[in-house]
């Protein structure tokens, strides 16, 4: 793996991680979350650990490429890595 392709699954992953903490907050406000609000918090958890998980999947893909593929794969992922930023984001501010 170079070393440019080597720091940018790093930077992801540490990002990532970031983000799995994000996440686990969110999960301790829905488990103290009236049953409304209970609601709203565990399908946008739901859809966040789905994005997630084709996050991961697709960061995979891109460490396992071949030199030639990961570039094209990278710009592939950064869509969807965008969205799931934007997802984050979104859940972090509604349910301050």
């Amino acid at each position: 793996m170079s070393e440019s392709r080597r720091a940018y699954v790093e930077k992801l992953k540490a990002q990532l991680d970031e983000w799995n903490a994000d996440i686990d907050q969110l999960e301790a406000k829905a488990k103290k979350a009236e049953a409304e609000f209970k609601i709203k918090y565990e399908d946008e958890l739901i859809k966040l650990h789905q994005q997630r998980t084709e996050i991961k999947a697709k960061l995979a893909e891109i460490q396992d490429a071949s030199e030639e593929a990961w570039e094209d794969l990278r710009y592939a992922f950064e869509k969807s890595w965008d969205i799931y930023k934007e997802s984050i984001e979104r859940a972090m501010s509604r349910f301050k």
